[in-house]
């Protein structure tokens, strides 16, 4: 209200305040004490620092299409083996942490049962550098131990811990691994015992055979020392008649996919 009334000014009008003048008038001494900031950051930096951990070590992964590029050659996956399809082929399902992160003893980090439980929630691997015989299928005949190579990893691994070194997804989906197993407390390379035990031939391709970081002549040893004391597939047929996986596969037209759906 005017006073007297016949001045022109409201005592109670608000005069405009620029906003640069409210800005400097402002004490921002409060945002930059250390002792409001240091909280702040640490917060921020732990929240960050945790996401990015689960990210690369905690989050489970479900199938091997969802590997991330960045994890090829530079991780591996620790997991249960779940089902053996064939004699160089497996599926499992991935416990990242293993027992620290409360797998297999807490309540909700249990591998599941049966078909439906594990349905699109395993991983596939195919063992790097090894070729294991071909199995009856699509009309064509077993080669010979394909059974014992199948009966071998099944008894091996089925329903172990193994950890598989991640090299590369193949045309079929799978993750391409060297994989290991505890068997009476030391660590054992499966694709190197199934070599010795003469059980598969090293991977031969023209292009794209994987074995693994120094393993292709450990790996060409072990076929040589089964080759000379005729283990396993060595033992039978003559030399001239003997059919590696590759030739049978080569033989009958039929690309690995046909029996490696694991």
């Amino acid at each position: 209200m005017r006073w007297p009334f016949w001045s022109s000014k409201d005592p109670d009008e608000k005069r405009p305040v620029k906003w640069t003048n409210t800005l400097n008038a402002t004490d921002w001494t409060h945002y930059t004490d250390p002792r409001n900031v240091t909280p702040i950051v640490l917060l921020t930096a732990i929240v960050l620092g945790s996401y990015s951990f689960y990210r690369s070590y905690l989050r489970r992964i479900p199938q091997a299409t969802l590997i991330q590029p960045t994890f090829w050659r530079k991780r591996s996956l620790f997991g249960r083996v779940t089902k053996v399809g064939d004699g160089d082929g497996f599926r499992l399902f991935h416990m990242p942490g293993g027992r620290l992160a409360g797998w297999e003893w807490l309540p909700w980090r249990r591998v599941p049962e049966g078909r439906v439980g594990l349905k699109d929630n395993t991983v596939s691997i195919r063992l790097a550098g090894i070729d294991a015989p071909e199995g009856a299928h699509f009309g064509h005949p077993a080669q010979p131990h394909s059974k014992e190579a199948l009966d071998w990893l099944t008894g091996y691994i089925l329903h172990r811990r193994v950890r598989a070194y991640v090299y590369k997804k193949d045309q079929y989906n799978r993750a391409v691994a060297t994989v290991y197993v505890r068997r009476w407390l030391l660590r054992r390379d499966v694709g190197y015992r199934m070599l010795k035990l003469g059980l598969a031939t090293v991977y031969e391709a023209k292009t794209g055979a994987e074995f693994g970081p120094g393993l292709e002549e450990k790996y060409r040893r072990a076929e040589w020392w089964a080759k000379t004391r005729r283990k396993g597939l060595w033992g039978g047929a003559k030399e001239k008649d003997f059919e590696t996986p590759r030739d049978y596969k080569i033989k009958h037209g039929n690309s690995e996919s046909d029996s490696k759906l694991v």
